[in-house]
């Protein structure tokens, strides 16, 4: 039997957030293992220090999911001390999950209000799955660059190897 188109763009979303889960928890369990020099470590052109850099995606994805499923921004209450490396596995590991189920559900017509260089605009949420991924992307390539020049084999994080973890 051939699934619905539906169905099918559902399957196709999720797989798509299952990736970037699954880099994401890949890429936090690596670092997890660093010592608090090498969480320290930046070089030129990336976010800032590998741990700023996590912390960044983590509370970040969590902007992002919380937006999409419930119209509100995620603010960490100021002067709040850095995240552990186990609040920021927890957390990612959860934002991860909440992708995989919330963002098949987007539908093209949704859309949120965000505050744009201070106005306030409707924004498809479509925007904010795109950047969720993007975003996430290219924090991670910036890591896994910092950890390459510090002597840490970054893992492999890319779809082919996602797609081979499947298989097994």
């Amino acid at each position: 039997m051939k699934a619905s188109q539906s169905d099918t763009a559902f399957e196709t979303v999720a797989t798509l957030f299952r990736h970037n889960a699954w880099a994401n928890m890949r890429l936090f369990d690596v670092c997890a293992g660093l010592t608090e020099a090498q969480l320290g470590s930046k070089i030129t052109g990336t976010y800032g220090s590998i741990r700023e850099t996590l912390q960044h995606i983590v509370t970040s994805e969590r902007s992002y999911l919380q937006r999409i499923t419930t119209g509100k921004p995620y603010r960490r209450p100021e002067g709040s001390p850095p995240l552990t490396m186990a609040e920021m596995q927890s957390s990612i590991r959860a934002s991860g999950e909440g992708f995989v189920i919330a963002a098949p559900l987007v539908q093209a017509q949704d859309r949120v209000e965000v505050l744009w260089e201070g106005v306030p605009h409707a924004i498809p949420c479509a925007i904010l799955l795109t950047q969720a991924i993007n975003h996430a992307t290219e924090h991670r390539a910036q890591i896994t660059a910092t950890l390459t020049q510090i002597g840490v084999t970054p893992p492999d994080i890319d779809g082919w190897t996602f797609f081979r973890s499947l298989e097994r």
